[in-house]
């Protein structure tokens, strides 16, 4: 069951990214931009400033999650965690920390971005925004796979 467990968690990110078409990211995408339109409520002079900020993060962020998924493809491939030595089996899951930092490390870059060219009220309102938004899409997406169900 550990074993399981520890499969899981390098493969959930992975097929997840995967099994969500074009299509679907770029409904999401549209959605997000729509979302935070509406919550930043952000002046002319601001969203000139806030834009292509944003828009440079959300590129590093899919070429780092491309980048992941491509180095998680040889363990998607393992189907037993037996087969592997325990050197690999560290290397993978310190793999997945170093993707975990680098995302963090984005996050940090392009908050002080953010901050730097912003008032903290609006970049905490992007934030709040953000975390808002998940919830909802989660909502949205977990209520239209019930309605698929019945």
């Amino acid at each position: 069951m550990k074993h399981l467990i520890i499969v899981m968690l390098f493969l959930l990110p992975t097929i997840t990214m995967a099994q969500r078409g074009g299509e679907r990211n770029n409904e999401i995408d549209s959605y997000r931009i729509a979302y935070l339109t509406q919550k930043l409520d952000l002046t002319a002079e601001e969203a000139k400033v806030f834009w292509p900020i944003y828009n440079d993060w959300q590129k590093e962020q899919k070429a780092l999650r491309k980048e992941r998924a491509q180095k998680m493809i040889s363990f998607r491939k393992i189907t037993e965690i037996e087969e592997l030595s325990d050197t690999e089996i560290q290397a993978l899951i310190t793999n997945d920390f170093s993707f975990k930092q680098r995302d963090l490390n984005l996050d940090k870059k392009y908050y002080y971005k953010l901050k730097s060219s912003l008032p903290i009220k609006i970049v905490g309102k992007y934030y709040r925004a953000q975390e808002a938004f998940k919830r909802e899409l989660l909502a949205k997406y977990r209520n239209s796979g019930q309605a698929r169900q019945n």
